[in-house]
Order: structure tokens, then C-alpha cells, then sequence
């Protein structure tokens, strides 16, 4: 008998279009000869990234970028929050930056006209060109990824990141910092997005078990928070699981009780894992005999039920295979819940 092939969905479409869209956002914005072509002011010595859900995530990662490469002050903050603020950081050599995969989110575009109202130059990062964000800023990049029709940013996100990538890169070689290698090592991303598609079997078994709780909580320290967020908010908004995210260390002044409630965790590091990571982790494990996965680099001191890893010399490199491994395990978990990942109840794609 033969059975009819299920129909894949938006999201799992468009998580696998992944490494076509970056190897073609490469060929777009780098030169033969290696020039990163778009255009940003040159006189820039403090970076403020604003954004909101996904967008903000590659924000946070893009602040920590920027000291870790190019050693440049910058700050990531949400554009609702942005919007509250009574005073906001302005001076002549600060550059805002604009993150919105439509170019329509509704608080975005009221933080970058707040930001013009202190006279402060703008750049926008954003999936659309001719959009309310695009035609308002001083200076944009285009994401290059398509049409994006699911609810969850996939991506959209990826594409984003490696605009930014590339935008912190141009500044730390205006800095005088080789950037070669860098530049060496991204175009090798199709290979490790592939890398990460192949986990899929394995990122199944590991769903079907926290497809079993109500509550998990991601945790990571440094650059891999940001994917923990991420992690946290993919599986929120297509699972509509409870989910907590944290700096691990934070964690343990008190958050930590909640693991007292039936809750597993899940561990994102991009980097090796440090000492104080470690006896934080098998301390979790002991006292509250807890589910632990670990996405990215785990330690063979560390008693984890699950590791889900793909090997890469490259941090930044590895940081976008596992986005693409915690876009999978949301997508197989809300699958194992019989979600409708691209239309999950109450959201919509854009907020005008």
C-alpha cells in the first residue's frame, strides 16, 4: 500500500532553504575579492542594536560580536523597552542599528524615529527592501532570504546574522584587524548548516522526550545566550511550552529553585565548556535529578541525557549550525504536539 507523503510545512521548508539563502547573502555582499560592499559610516566608535522577538536575539549576539572581534562597544535593547527610555545614549559616533526581518514591526520603526529626533544616525538590517524601516534609514542591508511565510523567523534570522557578521567585520578591518580568516571560514557555512540537517534523527529522540513537559528552561553562557533565547522563544511560539531562558551562572542565585517543578533543561554552548559551567551543570543534575541536553560542545565531566554537537573550529560558524539544531528540535517537538507551526494561535507575521 502506499501512503500518501505528509505535507512538509512552511517552517520546515524554509529552515532547509537555509544554506542556499546564506551561501547566496555572501555572494551578494562580498566581493571575488573579498570586500564587504555595503555601505556604513566611518567614523563610528559605539554600536546600539534595537529590535524586537528573533530580531532581537541577533541583536544580543551582534553586541557580543562586536567586542569579541572587533573590540567595539555595543548594546543591545528591546525597541518597546527603547521607547520608555526617558534619555537614550547619542553622540556624533554612535551608529543605531535597526533590526526587523519585515521592516514594518510597529515599535522598531517608532524606536528609529526616536532615535532621528536626537539627530543620530541610522542603519537597517531588514529582509525588505522599500519598507517603512528600509526607506527611513540612513543606511540599510538587505537580508536577501525570500519570502518568509511561516509565523516563526527561520530564515530570516540566519540571513540577519550574517549581515551582522559582516557589518562587524567591516569595522574591525577598519580597525586595522585581519578579517581574512573570518571571511574564509563563512563561506564554509552551507557545509555545517548541512551538518546540522543531519542531526535530524537524533534532534527527533530528543524532542519526543521534552515534547513530554510542561516546563523546560535553556540555559548558556556568553555569545551562546543569545541561541538560548532564541531556543526559548522558537519553542514557546510553536509548542506553546512554558519556557524560561537564563545565564547559567545567574541562574544559580535563586532562579535555580524552580527545578524543583517538573522541568528539563537545555544547555547551549557554542564554545567549550568552563569549569564553573561544569560543576554548575552536575550540581542542577545532582540536586534535582533533572532531563539535561546539551547543544553545542559538551565535556565528558558532565552527565548529560542528550548532546546534540556539530564539530567546528569556527565559534561564529558553529553559532549558525546550532540555530539552525534549536529551529529543528522546536519544529520536532511542536510536530510531536501536532502544532500548526506556521500559524500558531494569537500571532501574526507582522505588527503594523
Amino acid at each position: 500500500m502506499l501512503f500518501k507523503e505528509e505535507k512538509k510545512s512552511s517552517m520546515e521548508e524554509e529552515i532547509f532553504e537555509q544554506g542556499n539563502v546564506l551561501e547566496n547573502l555572501l555572494s551578494v555582499h562580498v566581493s571575488d575579492d573579498d570586500n564587504i560592499k555595503f555601505e556604513v559610516p566611518a567614523d563610528i566608535k559605539k554600536f546600539v542594536l534595537v529590535a524586537s522577538g528573533s530580531s532581537y536575539h541577533c541583536a544580543r549576539y551582534t553586541a557580543d560580536l562586536f567586542g569579541n572581534i572587533a573590540d567595539i562597544e555595543a548594546r543591545a535593547i528591546y525597541s518597546s523597552e527603547f521607547l520608555l527610555k526617558s534619555v537614550v545614549p547619542h553622540g556624533n559616533e554612535i551608529l543605531y542599528v535597526f533590526i526587523t526581518q519585515s521592516g514594518e514591526t510597529s515599535d522598531t520603526n517608532k524606536a528609529l524615529n526616536k532615535a532621528k529626533e536626537y539627530g543620530m544616525r541610522t542603519l537597517c538590517i531588514t529582509n525588505k527592501k522599500d519598507s517603512t524601516i528600509w526607506n527611513a534609514s540612513d543606511y540599510k542591508i538587505d537580508c536577501c532570504a525570500g519570502e518568509e511565510k511561516s509565523i516563526a523567523a527561520t530564515k530570516s534570522l540566519t540571513a540577519q546574522m550574517l549581515c551582522c557578521t559582516l557589518l562587524v567585520l567591516k569595522y574591525a578591518l577598519r580597525k586595522g584587524i585581519d578579517i581574512s580568516e573570518n571571511l574564509a571560514q563563512l563561506k564554509l557555512l552551507p557545509q555545517y548548516i548541512n551538518a546540522a540537517y543531519a542531526q535530524q534523527d537524533k534532534i527527533k529522540d530528543v524532542a519526543k522526550c521534552l515534547s513530554e513537559y510542561k516546563n523546560l528552561v535553556t540555559t548558556a553562557d556568553g555569545i551562546s545566550y543569545a541561541i538560548a533565547k532564541e531556543a526559548s522563544l522558537k519553542i514557546k511560539e510553536t509548542s506553546y511550552i512554558n519556557v524560561y531562558s537564563s545565564i547559567l551562572g545567574e541562574f544559580m542565585h535563586g532562579h535555580v529553585a524552580v527545578m524543583n517543578n517538573k522541568i528539563a533543561q537545555i544547555h547551549i554552548n557554542v564554545e567549550d565548556l568552563s569549569y564553573t559551567a561544569i560543576k554548575n551543570l552536575n550540581k542542577i543534575k545532582e540536586d534535582y535529578n533533572t532531563i539535561l541536553c546539551i547543544i553545542g560542545n559538551s565535556n565528558e565531566k558532565v552527565s548529560a541525557d542528550f548532546n546534540i554537537n556539530i564539530t567546528c573550529e569556527s565559534p561564529i560558524v558553529k553559532s549558525f549550525a546550532l540555530v539552525v539544531v534549536i529551529q529543528l528540535l522546536a519544529l520536532e517537538i511542536a510536530k510531536k504536539l501536532k502544532r500548526n507551526v506556521d500559524k500558531p494561535h494569537g500571532l501574526n507575521k507582522v505588527v503594523k
